[in-house]
Formats: structure tokens, C-alpha cells, sequence
């Protein structure tokens, strides 16, 4: 995939005060068109996870949405509408493949899954959309600003099962964040640092050869571990996370 991103600037009128700010920063009257990609190569496959990184403003959503643009069956968990039922009865999935999508969202606690979404926080809000998303199980599902919501601990832990997610049923993911700190976790194919006024950067993971991407596309298992499951005794660990399991991959 080749991507073009660039947009004009926003016409300046140019009054007073405006003149006053560019005399005092050394800034002109700013015509013409921001690059943010020029034929940007990305290696992109069915069921890969492709995270963007960089400050606010150094055009990774930009990116992401222009990638989105080019696939199709791409969920956006932002316009993903909530169904106002307990969370466990908005997916509409067999009740053990709820329970563990819910789970692996960070949503295990059993109190937690008998809320409805009005009842959620901001973050708990955010993954359910995420899992009210990939209970469609669609191609691709696209998150911005993943994980900024959630405490760095936990960002780790749903990273982790995202990755899994993407083993285990050829879902894609391209995710835009300004923390790198859930990579390690994340293990995306594809990074894209993105940074003010430089060409992006991609660095493409070795995934093994020809015949596991095709494994990993056609949504078979592969070995990336399960995805965790809730304890029935309802003893709960990491705020609502269950049995979380890390296996070699």
C-alpha cells in the first residue's frame, strides 16, 4: 500500500492581533500545502496490526484514517454505537465467547458485566467499544488514541490481548497512540513513528514466512496463547483483568 497525506493550510486572515503574533515569532502569512506522506510505502497484509506512534499534531491519525480509506469492513470503535443493555447481553456472541471478549477488554469483573453502559467510566466506555467491535469480527477495527484513557498497567495488559485477538482470528488493527510503552506487549507487524516536519518511519516485524501470515489471514490458531478467561469464583486481579496468561510467541 502507498499512501499520499497532505492538506492545505487553513487560510489566515490576516488581522491585527494575527499580525502581531507572526511579527513576534518570526512566522509568515502561511499559504500552500502540509506533506505529512509522499508515496509512502507500507507493507501491509491481511490481519496485521499496525500501530502509529508520535506527539499530538505529527499526523498519525492522519495516516490511519488514510490507510482506512483504502481497506474494506473497518470498524471505527469512536462511532461504535452501545447497545443500553448490560454488557454482557450487548454482545451478541455465544455466552462463553462474551465472557471471554469482555475479559480480554479488561471487562471481566463479574459486577462489571452486569452494567450498562451509562454506568461505565470514560475508560471502561472505551473497551467496550473496543469489545462491542470485535464481537462483529470484522477485517479491521480502527482505534485512535488507544489506550490513553486506561493506567499504564492495565494499557499493557489490553495490548497484549489485542495481539492475541489478532492470532486468533485474523482481525487487523491499526491503532494510533502517543505511548510506546504498550509495544512490547502490542508486538505490532507494522510501527509507524511518525514525527513533525520528517517522513514517517516503518518498521515492519518478522512474522515467521509466507505461510504463517497466510495462518494468521485465514484466522486459524496460532500460537499465541488464549485469550483469558473469567475465574468463577469472581476474584478479580488488575481492576477487572482475569487470569491474564503470557505465553511464548
Amino acid at each position: 500500500m502507498r499512501l499520499n497525506v497532505d492538506y492545505e493550510f487553513m487560510p489566515k486572515r490576516n488581522t491585527v492581533r494575527a499580525s502581531r503574533v507572526m511579527d513576534h515569532f518570526g512566522i509568515s502569512f502561511e499559504t500552500g500545502r502540509h506533506v505529512i506522506a509522499a508515496d509512502l510505502d507500507i507493507p501491509l497484509q491481511p490481519g496485521d496490526v499496525v500501530c502509529f506512534t508520535g506527539d499530538s499534531g505529527s499526523g498519525k491519525s492522519s495516516l490511519m484514517r488514510a490507510m482506512a480509506d483504502q481497506l474494506t469492513d473497518v470498524i471505527n470503535i469512536d462511532q461504535v454505537e452501545l447497545p443500553q443493555r448490560t454488557l454482557v447481553d450487548g454482545l451478541f456472541l455465544p455466552f462463553e465467547e462474551s465472557l471471554e471478549l469482555l475479559a480480554a477488554c479488561g471487562l471481566g469483573e463479574a459486577r462489571l458485566m452486569l452494567r450498562t453502559p451509562a454506568e461505565l467510566s470514560d475508560g471502561q466506555r472505551y473497551r467496550y467499544r473496543l469489545a462491542v467491535a470485535l464481537s462483529s469480527r470484522p477485517a479491521w477495527v480502527l482505534a485512535d488514541e488507544f489506550t490513553a484513557t486506561l493506567d499504564r498497567t492495565l494499557a499493557r495488559v489490553i495490548a497484549m490481548n489485542i495481539h492475541k485477538q489478532a492470532c486468533r482470528f485474523g482481525t487487523g488493527f491499526l491503532l494510533a497512540t502517543t505511548h510506546e510503552d504498550i509495544l512490547a506487549e502490542l508486538a505490532p507487524d507494522l510501527h509507524i513513528r511518525c514525527r513533525l516536519g520528517e517522513t514517517p518511519r516503518v518498521t515492519s516485524r518478522s512474522r515467521g514466512g509466507q505461510d504463517s501470515r497466510k495462518k494468521k489471514a485465514s484466522g486459524f490458531s496460532t500460537n499465541c496463547g488464549s485469550v483469558p478467561v473469567p475465574n468463577p469464583t469472581g476474584r478479580t486481579s488488575l481492576g477487572g483483568i482475569i487470569a491474564v496468561t503470557i505465553s511464548a510467541s
